[in-house]
Order: C-alpha cells, then structure tokens, then sequence
C-alpha cells in the first residue's frame, strides 16, 4: 500500500472517534459475564444481549450480520466482486470476566477518568474488537477497492473454553487470513501449547506428599527450554482430595504426550495421570505475508519496532485457523484487564483503531 492510501485511510480512522466511544459505552454497558445457559443464550442472558445490541449496532453502520448457533455474531462487508471469495477474518469477543473486586466507579458504567476508559471489558476485549468494526467502517467510508470480504467475527465464551469457536468452524469455514485483537503488539507469530494434566492418588496424604517432593518443573524434570519461547512453566496446580490439576504452558521444542510420559515417571506405585485436553503451539511465518502485513500496519503508525513476537498465553488463535494475536496491549502495557478498574487509555483506543483500518485493509488487497 503506498503512502498516501495509507494517510487516506488513516483521515477516515481518525473521524472514527466520537462514533467509537458512543457505540462502545453502549456495549460496555452489557455485564456480559457467562451466566446459567438458556434457549437461545448458550452462555447465559449477559453475552446473549451483548452480542445482539453489537449486531445492531454493526447494523446501524451499514453493515450486514448473521448470527452463528446463538454464539456468535458477523459483521460483514462485501464489496462488489468479493461475493464468495475467502474472507478476512478478525475474531474478538464480548464475554468478559466476573468484574470481582473494589472499583472507584462499578464496573458496568463506563466512565473517563484521566483520558482513560474505566470498565469491565474495556481492554479484554470489547474496546479492541469494536475498534476493528469501527476500522472496517473507515475503510468502507475511503472507497478503497477490496479484493476480498472481511468479517468482524464476535464471540462469546473466549473466556470461559473458547467452545464458541469449533461450533463456528462445524457451520463455516474459516476465514483465509485475519487476526484476534486480544494479546499483545507487535504481532504474535507464535504461541505456546497449553495442555491440562490430572493426577490421581491412592489417597489425599499421597497427592500431598508427591506435591511436596515436586514444586516446580525441574523437581518433575520439564525444565525444557526453546530458544524463542524460553521455559516450559506448570500453572493453576489444584490439590482436591487425592487428585492434583494443572495446566503446562509449553513451547514447540516437546509436546503433551511428552510431558505426560515425564509425569508418569514420576508417579508413586498405584498412582495414574491423564492428559485432560491439548491445544496445540500455534506457529506462523515471521516473514510470511501475514506477518508481514501486520507488522508494516504497526510501524506505520506507532513508528516503533515490530518484528515478530512470542506469547506464552493463549487466544482465540489456538482454535480459529490462519489467524494470529495482534494487539491490542503496547509493550510494556501488562496485567490490566481481570483486574479491578480495568482500563484502556482514549489515545491507544484510537492508535489500535488506526493499525486495524491499515491492517485489515492491507489483508484484504495484499497476495497471500
């Protein structure tokens, strides 16, 4: 894209701000945490009405919707010659966690303090994803010549198994190349596995003793290292009873079944381990076209290094074919978003807006 499509693009993102801010308090205003499932409402009344007011929303500003299995929302743009061709996909989420905690203001009513939105959501990731939709608008507003269609795709339960995400993939394909605006910047070209591993004991006294004599990944020998990811690390370990949980964070350099044979060699006589469930490292090109594209979008703007990143967290990626993280948290930006007073400053709002309009249109034109 030369520079002045670039600037063009960036003059419609920029007119974007005081539509953005509106739309969102709107949506910010939903407790859409997960709730007991109902008709219609898999994941409970709150992420329901969250994501039919973003689809009327997405409606009011021209755009065309569909709703997926009552768990997720489109919003599509197609522009003439696109119909049918393979989409770009950008894949956020509406649900949010429970809003637990002391709040200088409660967690459902969005308010600005100090330039910075306050509210449950605001970061995680109702403020990113709605800036993607508000980007899709400035691009359509540009008149710029598309070569494929783009899909905003909202979901529903990232943040409570990511269930939403395979039912989509039983009625849809997914989209040819896109991103998840709910990590970190630069562009995330690759991610751990997480795998979750259940220990059963003889008895309680048992589980407690082996969780004594093992604390950490080198007393269990997965103190394995890659060069890019760094080390393997055991997280959320629960003892209930006779039975230990947890979960490992794991570079490319081994797998789950790996780790599993690893634990078993640790076990006493009588004692048995299961691997519960695997999502696999997620690893692009760092030079490929996908890459490439979102990271020329993040310099552009931020004027900042973007050479491809790692992430040791997991997104919607793990499940959501030919896509990577990206965005919508600065470097150096880190544990806001479960947190009481949970927040996302006006100005990077705006800066994640300007990277998406340039960034969903370069996928849309570019040779992939």
């Amino acid at each position: 894209m030369n520079k002045e499509c670039a600037s063009g693009l960036l003059k419609q993102a920029q007119a974007q701000k005081q539509p953005l801010l509106t739309g969102l308090f709107e949506i910010l205003s939903i407790n859409s945490e997960r709730g007991e499932a109902e008709a219609g409402a898999p994941y409970g009344p709150g992420p329901r009405k969250a994501l039919e007011e973003t689809m009327k929303l997405a409606e009011s500003l021209g755009f065309s919707t569909e709703t997926v299995l009552d768990q997720l929302g489109i919003a599509k743009y197609e522009p003439a010659g696109t119909e049918g061709k393979p989409y770009i996909g950008v894949v956020g989420h509406l649900d949010v966690v429970c809003a637990e905690g002391e709040w200088t203001t409660p967690p459902y009513e969005p308010a600005i303090r100090d330039n910075r939105i306050y509210a449950r959501g605001a970061l995680d990731n109702k403020g990113p994803v709605l800036s993607c939709l508000y980007a899709l608008k400035a691009i359509r507003d540009s008149g710029m010549k598309l070569n494929r269609p783009v899909w905003i795709i909202f979901g529903t339960s990232e943040e409570t198994g990511m269930e939403d995400i395979p039912a989509y993939l039983t009625v849809k394909e997914p989209p040819v190349a896109g991103f998840t605006p709910d990590c970190k910047y630069p562009v995330v070209y690759a991610e751990r596995g997480r795998s979750v591993y259940e220990l059963t004991f003889a008895d309680e006294a048992q589980a407690a003793a082996w969780c004594e004599v093992h604390p950490d990944e080198a007393s269990l020998k997965l103190d394995i290292r890659d060069p890019e990811f760094g080390i393997l690390q055991l997280r959320n370990r629960k003892q209930n009873g006779n039975t230990v949980t947890f979960a490992a964070s794991y570079p490319p350099a081994t797998d789950a079944e790996r780790i599993l044979a690893i634990l078993e060699e640790s076990l006493p006589e009588g004692a048995g381990t299961a691997l519960v469930s695997d999502w696999k490292p997620v690893f692009f090109k760092k030079d490929g076209p996908l890459c490439a594209s979102l990271q020329w979008a993040y310099e552009t703007v931020t004027g900042l290094d973007g050479t491809p990143v790692t992430t040791t967290g997991g997104t919607y990626a793990k499940r959501m074919p030919n896509i990577v993280p990206f965005g919508p948290s600065f470097p150096g930006q880190k544990g806001i978003a479960h947190l009481p007073d949970e927040w996302m400053d006006v100005d990077d709002l705006m800066k994640n807006l300007e990277i998406y309009t340039l960034a969903i249109a370069d996928l849309a034109t570019r040779e992939l």
